[in-house]
């Protein structure tokens, strides 16, 4: 069993989050001032890769990231990338209040086949202090969150190969919240506190419908349907090659018909799909009503479905841009970093995590 101890850092971050469909890099420096984006840079991966968020292809993913380390120079060697919410074990333990660190990490230990479903050897783990128990004054409240260490040991080896320095191995949900909760600040008045909302993250392969309280994740819903679903259409209708429909849908040249035959269903399936988990976390017994949609994800920039989304749900729906209240470097592409900030979601939040 390996204990990871992610303590913040005093020195800027670089976050790395690998999806399925590419490598994005974000490194943030921390000052008095509020956050700087310092550099990044978006890489794309071949197809199969990753799969369902895991490593298949140590080889690709390492090369694609040195790609995009040498495009973004980043000053700072030390990274923090992040395994997905599915492949961790998450549990609230309670313990007494005198506890140290090493009493927790030892009864955690001890208490290992209670709370984890893996041989001790085949584990990392990690906790945080929650807070005082809410029924018990004696008692804490200690996040415990574990998962295999082949996924730690993967993602470490990535970063290395890279030249980064492994500081820390999130939880991405966790980063998501990071980040998510700086939309929500940026986007409600101030007088608006404890915003429920929905954020709908269009990747390659799946949409995720996440519903935050009070800038926690209280509810979660995975659909399969992504940009990837798009890029296939595009490939059968006009005879291309996989790869030549993925650069058709991002540079445009396609017949007219395009956007009514291909772009507009698509649009209606995700749209229906969105429609079908707001639904369903209305009737789970949920009590805050969702005030807001943003919108994250690559694919989320489709043209239109903003505006047919908003006009379906009658919901206030705004892009994901957790980087508006940020100060960017000089050799920084603006415009390119405002193009691809919707998809930069959990690599800020990963990166977030060396603020004092």
């Amino acid at each position: 069993m390996t204990v990871w101890r992610f303590k913040k850092s005093q020195q800027g971050l670089v976050g790395v989050d690998i999806t399925s469909a590419t490598v994005k890099l974000i490194e943030l420096d921390h000052t008095g001032a509020g956050q700087r984006i310092a550099s990044y840079a978006v890489r794309p991966l071949r197809e199969g890769a990753v799969v369902e968020r895991r490593i298949r292809d140590l080889d690709e993913v390492a090369a694609t990231l040195v790609r995009a380390v040498e495009h973004a120079r980043p000053h700072s060697r030390r990274a923090v990338a992040a395994v997905p919410a599915s492949a961790t074990i998450t549990k609230t333990l309670t313990y007494p209040v005198t506890l140290s660190d090493d009493e927790i990490e030892a009864r955690i230990q001890l208490e290992s086949e209670r709370h984890i479903p893996f041989p001790l050897n085949e584990v990392a783990f990690d906790f945080q202090r929650l807070g005082l128990n809410a029924r018990y004054p004696d008692q804490q409240d200690i996040l415990l969150v574990a998962c295999r260490l082949q996924d730690v040991d993967h993602l470490a080896d990535v970063l290395r190969r890279a030249g980064l320095e492994p500081a820390a191995v999130d939880v991405e949900s966790f980063a998501m919240e990071r980040a998510a909760s700086e939309l929500l600040r940026d986007e409600a008045p101030s007088e608006q506190s404890g915003e429920c909302a929905a954020l709908v993250d269009i990747g390659a392969n799946m949409n995720a419908f996440h519903v935050l309280i009070d800038g926690r994740i209280a509810y979660t819903r995975d659909n399969v349907l992504g940009g990837r679903h798009l890029t296939e259409e595009i490939r059968k209708r006009y005879g291309l090659s996989l790869e030549e429909a993925g650069l058709a849908k991002k540079r445009g040249g396609l017949p007219e018909d395009y956007e009514h035959e291909v772009v507009m269903p698509f649009i209606d399936m995700l749209i229906q799909q969105i429609g079908r988990s707001l639904q369903l976390y209305h009737t789970s017994g949920k009590p805050r009503e969702i005030q807001r949609l943003i919108l994250a994800g690559g694919s989320s920039v489709i043209p239109g479905l903003r505006e047919r989304l908003a006009a379906q749900s009658g919901l206030d729906v705004v892009m994901a841009n957790p980087f508006a209240r940020m100060r960017v470097a000089s050799r920084v592409d603006v415009q390119a970093l405002a193009s691809d900030a919707p998809a930069m979601l959990t690599a800020c939040g990963l990166a977030m995590r060396g603020r004092r």
